[in-house]
Parts: structure tokens; sequence; C-alpha cells
């Protein structure tokens, strides 16, 4: 019989008691919050008796929109934790002035490094990813998305990388080598432990599941429109998602490289990434920036596209300059390649080299610049309405051209020596991440939560999280310019120069006001869930929508369209609205065939996220069993035969009948009560 020493590697790998968080009474209390909120969701699941409802409607669902509802759902739940991390290192920095504050550096360490990854990877991926899934397939006129079952296996690998991420806060440390995971800063020798591993996998489930999502999207558009919505009839967000796609496509794959060889270095002593046995370092930084830069407009352009559809919806005006936002869209997706060595102007190319990559750098902020003029002047003689989306788009205008100019200085390589692992760089990512992806996607969240849900939002407390994300953005990280050129260092635990200390101090109120954003979107939340009944919007269009998912309940049905539309404009609902043809009395119903639901994304990406924490832990059993586990789903899912269901046509005529009988006994909305309790979703036509 094997001794304890003998028997304990073999099932529980380098996993003990040592591994639980109590180097720290915040990592501490971290866990337990973590570990108790899961409890806390278990035992109301079980005590509801809901957990059958769970997996039948929503888990193993195939449909596209409660997919992006439920990736929106991760994005949240993980933006929650980094917004606290973040808050915690600008508390620290604002005390440690000749101080050691109350966070240790290997923990402010883990801190930036888990805030990073999590921001980039799992909440502004998930939420982008989720606001394509949900409304892209509606503005297409279009049922579902190409690949369904792909769609749901993209999610649970999401869902897993997530995962990994939160109980790295609970088991073990997390890398301490930032959101990027250079080595030797997370190689074996220099750091030996879980954190490294821990990065790895999550990085590498996230960006599979991203690459999937980008092939899937770009089928979508390809094959899914409508009839006559040619590509210069589609809405200017399937634009920038198409281009967002094609990034995912080809900026993905270098990532899961990178992160597969920087594995093989710590697990089985290959030299890819080490300074021996023929090894470098900059092949991992090329390959990782090959992905980053892009990345950057991953972000940025579902963004841009969400933008383009608010601010032409508020304004009451056909969008100013469509072609020329297109044209700008596509040479943003193609420039992002060829800008990545900016990233390392001062690791030692030549001047030459560098100049290449500043001169491309500026070049990018041309388009940038073609599409802030055309949403100004879509707003130029339009009727402005100031609804929450819109507040975000205008703020996002003013504080994204702020960063952007910042950019351009920091495409200058002498500027950039000089600044590069100063905290102006921190203040740079953040100007353009915050305005820019961040409150895109909270805007995209309060403009089609009604199409979701059936009901708005409340409008005062989405007023006040507005009030609080930009407070609290232009508190946090604008003073950091000043203290970047002040010679600050990014990623400090503790500094020695007092005229730092007065920035660091408005940095951490700042801090505070983004703490109350997020507590705002919650309270936003439950209160119109309890209003919900004032705020219902059956009629479906709640904003005087132009695009075509407005011409459809509050909320979707699951075909989405009882009968595809035909459109011959590029804004269909709206020219429908000012023909009168919007909501026709007769139409010709057919049946509708709908993927049934699978339990194979659920198994596919958990067994990857179990297998995956059995690598981190040498837990090789668990490894194994996941992998198997992970390919018999596969296995048996191409065995099924019987995947689709039919909605008869008779069940389709009644409700959609049932709708349009609604519309008509509705009152029509107007600007002036858009956001009142008068507005159940039927808009008059806008003026342009």
């Amino acid at each position: 019989m094997p001794t304890t020493e003998g028997w304990w590697p073999l099932v529980f790998g380098r996993l003990s008691y040592d591994a639980l968080p109590f180097y720290s009474a915040i990592a501490t209390g971290a866990a337990s919050l973590v570990v108790v909120g899961a409890i806390a969701v278990v035992t109301l699941l079980t005590w509801l008796g809901r957990w059958g409802w769970l997996w039948r409607e929503w888990l193993t669902s195939l449909d596209h929109k409660k997919i992006g509802i439920m990736y929106v759902v991760i994005a949240m739940v993980m933006l929650s934790r980094a917004v606290v991390e973040g808050s915690l290192m600008r508390a620290q920095q604002a005390v440690a002035f000749d101080n050691p504050g109350y966070l240790e550096p290997e923990h402010f360490a883990q801190l930036f490094s888990t805030h990073g990854s999590i921001m980039v990877f799992f909440m502004a991926m998930p939420f982008l990813t989720g606001i394509i899934n949900f409304a892209l397939p509606l503005q297409l006129g279009a049922r579902d998305v190409s690949f369904p079952l792909l769609n749901s296996i993209s999610l649970w690998l999401t869902a897993g990388g997530a995962g990994l991420m939160m109980v790295s806060l609970v088991i073990g440390k997390f890398s301490t080598g930032g959101w990027s995971g250079y080595p030797p800063y997370t190689d074996a020798t220099f750091n030996p432990g879980v954190g490294p591993d821990y990065w790895i996998f999550a990085v590498t489930l996230g960006s599979l599941a991203s690459t999937m999502t980008g092939i899937n999207v770009a089928v979508t558009i390809y094959k899914k429109r409508c009839g006559g919505m040619n590509p210069f009839r589609m809405p200017l967000f399937c634009w920038t998602s198409l281009c967002t796609a094609i990034l995912m496509i080809f900026a993905l794959p270098p990532l899961t490289v990178a992160t597969g060889f920087l594995a093989l270095d710590r697990y089985i002593g290959t030299h890819f990434f080490t300074n021996d046995g023929g090894g470098n370092m900059m092949n991992f930084a090329n390959l990782f920036w090959l992905f980053g830069h892009p990345e950057v407009y991953i972000l940025i352009l579902p963004a841009f596209g969400v933008y383009s559809q608010v601010i032409s919806n508020f304004s009451s005006k056909i969008l100013y300059g469509y072609d020329s936002l297109i044209i700008a869209t596509m040479c943003i997706a193609v420039l992002s390649f060829t800008v990545w060595v900016h990233h390392f102007f001062t690791m030692g190319q030549s001047a030459d080299l560098n100049a290449v990559f500043g001169i491309a750098t500026m070049t990018i902020g041309i388009p940038t610049g073609v599409k802030i003029f055309d949403w100004i002047l879509t707003m130029a003689w339009g009727r402005v309405r100031f609804t929450v989306p819109m507040l975000y788009a205008l703020a996002f205008m003013v504080l994204f051209t702020i960063g952007g100019l910042t950019g351009i200085l920091l495409a200058n390589p002498a500027v950039d020596f000089q600044v590069h692992n100063s905290v102006f760089l921190v203040a740079h990512f953040h100007n353009m991440l915050i305005p820019g992806l961040l409150y895109g996607m909270i805007a995209a969240y309060t403009y089609w939560f009604p199409k979701a849900f059936g009901f708005r939002l409340d409008e005062w407390w989405g007023r006040v999280a507005f009030g609080c994300w930009v407070t609290g953005f232009c508190l946090a990280f604008l003073p950091l310019y000043p203290l970047g050129l002040m010679g600050m260092p990014r990623r400090t635990q503790e500094f020695f120069e007092a005229d730092y200390l007065p920035f660091t101090i408005v940095a951490g109120i700042g801090a505070l006001f983004l703490l109350a954003a997020l507590a705002s979107l919650v309270v936003q939340l439950v209160v119109s869930i309890r209003r919900r009944e004032d705020l219902a919007v059956p009629g479906g269009d709640p904003w005087n929508g132009r695009t075509l998912e407005w011409g459809i309940p509050c909320p979707a049905p699951e075909y989405n369209f009882a009968v595809l539309p035909i459109v011959d404009a590029r804004d269909a609902f709206h020219a429908a609205k000012e023909k009168g043809t919007a909501y026709p009395d007769h139409r010709i119903y057919s049946d509708i065939e709908l993927p049934k639901n699978s339990m194979t994304g659920v198994v596919f990406g958990l067994s990857l996220a179990a297998a995956a924490f059995g690598l981190v832990w040498y837990i090789w059993w668990l490894a194994a069993l996941g992998v198997l586990a992970a390919v018999g789903a596969i296995v048996a899912r191409s065995f099924v035969l019987d995947t689709m269901r039919v909605i008869p046509a008779d069940k389709i005529r009644r409700q959609d009948q049932a709708w349009l009988a609604l519309v008509r006994t509705l009152p029509r909305s107007d600007r002036e009560t858009e956001t009142t309790s008068e507005n159940r979703g039927l808009a008059e036509a806008a003026a342009a």
C-alpha cells in the first residue's frame, strides 16, 4: 500500500494545503466571497427547483440570443472582479508614498496580471461576442447563426477559461507576468508555480473560442443575409462585426501558438522562448503582439458599430458617410496587422524599423478620424435625443479623441522611449478601452436590453451609472498622463517621490467612482426588473428604431422573424414605417426549423477546463479524463442525426397575429415620451 507521500501526488498532483489563499487577508476574503457566492447560487437554484429549467432553457440552448445573453452575463461577472482589482491597485498607490501599503509586492503583481487578463480576455471578448451573437442575426434578417453548435462550444470554452480565472482566486496564486505573459517572467525557471499555467490555459481556451466565433460570424454574414440585403444595405454594426470576425480568424492563432509553445517550454523543457537551447524571448513578443495589436481593434470595432447605430438612431437621421465608414473600418482592420512592433520600440531594433512602424501607427489614426467626423455630421441638423446610449456615445467621442491623440504621441519612437514603462502608457491604454470598448458595450447593453427581455432599463439609474463611469474614468486615469511625464513607472507597488502623491490620491478617488458605477449598474438592473410592467415595450420598437430587429416583438421570439424579411433600403425598418408597411395585416407563414438543444458544448467546454485544471496542478488522470470526455462529446454528437425541430406554421401564425393585434392597440410614443412609462414600444416614424 502506498504511503501518503506516494499516493497523494498520484491523486492530487502538486495540490496541497499551501494552495489555499491564506497568504493575505484580502486574498482570503476574495476567495471566500467567490466560494460563498457559488454556494449561494447553487442553494438558490436548488431551493427554487430551477436546475431543470436552467439546463433546458439556457445552458444547452443553441438559440443565438440566449448564447449572446450568457456571454454578457460572463462578461458582467468578470467585469465586477476586474473593477474591484483595479480599484485595489489604485487605492494601494494612493497610500504608497514611502509606505508599503496593504498589498504585498507579489500580491500587487498578481492583481495587475489578473486585472489585465480578465478585462481583455474574459470581460471585453465575451461582452462584444455576446452583443454580436445577440444583435447580428436580427439585423441581418436571419433566424440564427450559420453554426449554432459551434456557437455553443465557443461559449463554453470561454466559460471554462473564465472559470479557471475564478478558481485561481481560490486555489493557488496567479501569474505575476502581466496580461501579456512575457517570458522570462512566465518561464519555469523564473516562476515554477501554478500562476503562469493558469494564465496559459485560461487564455488558450479563450483564444480557441474566439477563433471559432470569428469563423461563425463571418460565414453568417456571408450566407445568412435576408432577401434584398446586399452588403451595402447592411447596418454598420454588421460591417464592423465582419471586420472583427476576420481579425479574430487571423489574429487569434498567433496567440494560441504562443501560449502552446510557452506551455511546452514549461512542461517538457523545450526552448522556444528561453535564452539557452536556441530559444529567443523576442519570438514570444512577436507572436503575442501579432495578436495583441489586432486585438485592440477586435475590441474597438464592434463598439464603433454600436456607436454608429446609436448615433444614427438617436439623431433621427440616416448615418452620414456610410460608405466612408465602411472603407475606414476595412482600413483599420488591414492596418492593425502592420503596427505590432510599436509595442517594443524600446527593445533594441533599428531606428529605421522603428520609423516604419511609427509611421504605420500614425496612419491608422486617419480612418479613425474619418469615423469621428462622420458621427459628428450625423448629429448635425439632427433631432438628437439624449438617452443613456447616446450619452455614452457622446462621452466616447470626446474621451476617445484624447486617447487617440496620446496614441499619436506614443507612435513617435523617441517619445515612446521616454514614457513606455511609465503610467503614461497605462493612461493611454485605458483611455482607448474604457471610453471605446466599455462605454460602447454598456450602450449596446442598454440599447438592445428591451429586445432581449421585453422591458427597458431604468433611465434614471442608467444616467447615474453613466455619470459615475465618466467621472471615475477621468479621475482615475487622466492624472496618470502627468504622472507618466514626471517619470512614475507603471506596475509600481510603492514609490518615494512626493510629487506623485496628489495625482495618486485623485486616481484613488476615481477608483471609488468606478466602484459606484459598477454598483449603479447592479441597482439599475434590480430596479428595472421590479418595474418591468411599467417599462414593458411589447410593441418591439422602444427607440424609434431604423433596423430590422425593431420590427419584431420584445422580447424577440425564438425564431426571430415569423416571415423572413425582404428589404429594399439601407435602414429597412425605418423605410417600412415611412411607407406604412412595417406591420402588415397579411403574411404567408410556413413551418420553421430550429436546432434542438445540445449538451455537447457544455460537456466539451467544461471537460477541457477540467483537463486544464489537471494540467495546472499535475493531476494527470484528471487531464487525461477531461480530454477523453471532450473528444467523447464530439464523437457522440456525430452519431446524433435528429438535430432539428419544427415549429408549425399555424403556431407561428397565431403568435404573430396576436402580436400584430396588440400593436394596433398600443399608443404611439414620440421623443418626449420615449423614456417614460408611456413608451410601449410603438414609435412614430423617424424624421430622416
